[in-house]
């Protein structure tokens, strides 16, 4: 997601008319992300990027804009709601949508399991009626309000002439997936005269017909407000008239008013570009040949010929094709012969050594995706500490003469700057034996091919490197932080400027080029990069350029130093360390690096405890029982002893439960079974056994790859390439007729032609042959697993409650192909 920016919020009531607003971005009703606050503004640009895995089924994406209050509960200004199924409509472009009004009626989310029976009476006098039995068996998603959720239902029975009394379950406390299991009975016609024929009597039938039963649900609430409404259900009884009971799942909907909207433009919008992807996923072998043909893609000659090349051709954005590549390639460990190949071809196609690697092309892209996936940590061991006291301390460092503020100097401003481009300076070019492995060998890969095609230039063999560890990696995590992940978001105004100034100052300094001040447009940067015009600054760039693209460098894993993998605060409960401690739950700040899993009070102060990685022997989920409460998982450790932590949201549950187990993952004495559930009242809730140090009930989920920074998961990148080839099937048979036409007429080719790179016309259609190949059997073990699951889904079950929208698409869709077919 891109949250960019809003726009004409509605003023504030107050003398100042300003807002302090933030944006959050929610999944129905949970919060996964939220926006730093922008002070005073009607118009706040937050320009802040989000990527997340989606660990649950949902039925919106929602945006919520907040204005922040000092005193009070911090007001809801409006929302942007796209529901799942809408979501494609809007992919990877930027839009602007209304802010709509929120109101509790139409905050809906969950389903309700429902039983209705309609019986004929016959009482002791020999008359007929007819009596309605509704079981509320349960409900699952309910939303949490105010951090709580104590759900009831109560049922109606209501018809045009007639309204019953609302019967009410018991309120279940703490949990938003409540069991009731309870029915209640209504009479739904007046007793009549008895004969054997009757099912109804015929005056009753239209009565029946207009009668529906209706069931809403309710947060039992402690404040003076009242209980908080969580959707309702309203089923006509007349669909009982074909079989008179009927069990089924329902979402819950809004109140008739919940779509009562003011005039739609008097809150503002906000500019939004979601790029939401779900890829269906089969078993390995299903993969097998398109996944032989792609990791053979650094063996064949020409590489143009190859099926990842080909891949890169046909995606209108090349970063399409670079994501999914890069993570097959370093699942399988290929990534450094396949990119070697690709830039040795491109280097062959550079004419100008000034060019080399500027443009957009295929080689680019992968080794940007590469360093991003392999680099992350590295990032975080050289710039994190002091990019994070830059946006602490927010020293004045603005050089412009034309944008000093009153009171500033540009002398102290610029020896604040120059102190801190020196720092990273320095950081960085003595950080080369920290550089991840998989880039050293890429790098030494880029200075060979380089130095080979221009043996006339001896700094070709910097530059082909500089370009990308300078250009392309520390240059943009300086200037955009939060983008990898160096900073939870996008700096303010003023520390964004300082940022962009040492950006700039260091990509020219890396850059090794020849007359470095008329780089600059401008001539305050170009004055002030003289502090920089010093042998011992080029000196250091070629060293540290020499340390990471040559192939014998010492091994950087004897020098470890321990790597902050995430950090932030979650509620744990007491171990029970302390004899006769109380076993509470507390806030408290969380720390996991390579070596250790700490936690502390706050963040900076000593670690309150302190759990070697050896010693995390299982990082598991736990049921919602133990202690209503939501998100939460448990990090087991020797002699049974067990951490319980709740997260924020389920998102970052799933985040710290990943990493914990990547991180854990090699321990010699891993637990192969635990206990879902907590040890309480002298018994565990999920296989009742009374002693605590019984062995667990269930088996251990895991098996990620023991590799700390990458989780790829090598079938599901497969796929995402199979649905790139399937999208942009007219360009691969585009570029089949492009290869006959060549291998055939040898002249100028035709226009349409002409944007593929073919180097042997021969090899790249025998590629495409069997790229389109599997593509098409692919496509058809997909229609045929839709097909199966289709005759098999019954609408009503609890995957597809009735109400589901993007069932009865599919359904439409379905229904469509098969008329098709007859």
């Amino acid at each position: 997601l891109s949250l960019g920016e809003a726009k004409n919020l509605p003023t504030y009531p107050g003398p100042n008319k300003m807002r302090d607003c933030y944006c959050t971005v929610n999944l129905d009703q949970e919060e996964v992300f939220r926006t730093k606050i922008v002070e005073k503004s009607l118009c706040p640009f937050y320009g802040e990027d989000f990527y997340c895995e989606i660990p649950r089924t949902f039925r919106h994406l929602s945006f919520y804009i907040f204005d922040r209050d000092v005193f009070r509960r911090d007001s809801i200004i409006g929302k942007v709601a796209i529901q799942k199924e809408d979501l494609q409509k809007y992919h990877n472009r930027d839009t602007w949508f209304q802010l709509q009004h929120v109101d509790a009626d139409s905050e809906v989310q969950g389903k309700v399991h429902l039983e209705l029976r309609l019986s004929e009476v016959i009482t002791d006098t020999g008359v007929v009626c007819h009596k309605l039995a509704t079981r509320v068996l349960e409900c699952q998603g309910l939303p949490i309000v105010n951090g709580q959720c104590d759900p009831y239902a109560t049922v109606t029975l209501a018809g045009p002439s007639r309204q019953s009394e609302a019967k009410k379950t018991k309120v279940k406390k703490k949990t938003n997936n409540p069991h009731f299991d309870e029915v209640f009975y209504f009479e739904v016609t007046r007793p009549s005269s008895y004969n054997k024929k009757s099912h109804f009597d015929i005056e009753d039938v239209d009565e029946v017909d207009k009668m529906e039963i209706r069931v809403d649900l309710w947060n039992a609430s402690n404040l003076k407000f009242g209980d908080e409404f969580l959707g309702e259900l309203r089923l006509p009884l007349k669909f009982l008239r074909q079989s008179s009971s009927y069990e089924a799942w329902y979402f819950l909907q809004p109140r008739d008013n919940g779509n009562k909207s003011l005039k739609p433009d008097d809150l503002g919008s906000l500019r939004l570009n979601v790029v939401y992807t779900e890829d269906h996923v089969f078993s390995s072998d299903y993969y097998s040949p398109l996944r032989d043909l792609l990791l053979k893609s650094a063996d064949v000659e020409p590489v143009s010929a190859s099926a990842a090349h080909i891949l890169g051709e046909v995606c209108r954005e090349k970063q399409e094709a670079a994501i999914p590549l890069v993570r097959l390639f370093l699942h399988y460990g290929r990534i450094v012969p396949f990119i070697s190949a690709i830039a040795n071809a491109e280097v062959k196609r550079t004419q100008d050594p000034n060019t080399i690697f500027r443009g957009n092309s295929l080689t680019s892209k992968c080794i940007d995706e590469t360093m991003k996936l392999a680099g992350m940590h590295y990032l975080q061991v050289t710039l994190k500490p002091i990019i994070d006291e830059i946006c602490q301390v927010h020293k004045p460092c603005e050089i412009d003469p034309v944008k000093l503020k009153d009171g500033e100097n540009l002398e102290n401003n610029r020896e604040n700057l120059r102190q801190y481009v020196d720092r990273i300076f320095t950081v960085i070019t003595k950080s080369g034996v920290s550089c991840p492995t998989v880039m050293c060998d890429i790098f030494f890969s880029l200075r060979e091919s380089a130095a080979k095609r221009f043996q006339g230039d001896p700094d070709v063999r910097y530059t082909a490197v500089s370009s990308f560890i300078f250009l392309r990696f520390f240059a943009p995590a300086i200037l955009s932080p939060n983008l990898f992940q160096l900073t939870p978001h996008h700096p303010d105004p003023q520390t964004s400027r300082t940022l962009t100034l040492i950006s700039k100052t260091i990509q020219t300094l890396g850059s090794l080029s020849k007359s470095k001040s008329a780089n600059f447009k401008e001539s305050y940067m170009a004055t002030f990069y003289d502090y920089f015009n010093e042998q011992k600054y080029a000196d250091a760039v070629k060293n540290f350029l020499d340390l990471i693209s040559s192939s014998g460098r010492r091994d950087h894993k004897s020098i470890e130093q321990p790597i902050l993998l995430k950090e932030g605060f979650m509620i744990k409960r007491a171990q029970g360390r302390k004899r006769f401690g109380m076993k509470n739950f507390k806030k408290r700040w969380f720390r996991l690096t390579n070596h250790e899993f700490t936690y502390q009070k706050s963040k900076g102060d000593h670690p309150l405890c302190s759990i070697p990685i050896e010693n995390i022997l299982a990082v598991e989920r736990l049921e919602e029982e133990s202690f209503k409460m939501k998100n939460m998982f448990q990090v087991i450790q020797p002699e049974r002893r067990v951490l319980y932590i709740q997260a924020n949201n389920c998102v970052e549950a799933k985040d710290w439960i990943d990493i914990l187990t990547k991180v854990s993952q090699c321990n010699k004495k891993r637990l192969t079974v635990y206990h879902p559930s907590a040890y309480l009242n002298g018994h565990w809730l999920c296989c009742k056994a009374t002693a605590d140090n019984t062995p667990g009930c269930t088996p251990c989920t895991g098996g990620l790859p023991a590799n700390i920074q990458l989780d790829i998961d090598g079938d599901r990148e497969t796929e995402r390439i199979y649905s790139l080839f399937n999208l942009y099937m007219p360009k691969l048979e585009k570029m089949q007729e492009a290869c006959g036409s060549k291998s055939v007429y040898d002249g100028p080719e035709e226009e349409e032609y002409s944007t593929f790179i073919i180097d042997d016309p021969k090899e790249t259609y025998k590629t495409l042959k069997l790229i389109i190949e599997g593509v098409g059997t692919l496509e058809q073990e997909h229609a045929q697993y839709k097909r199966d699951k289709f005759k098999k889904t019954k609408y009503g079950s609890q995957e597809h409650p009735i109400g589901d929208k993007s069932f009865q698409t599919y359904i439409r869709q379905q229904s469509e192909i098969s008329a098709h077919s007859i």
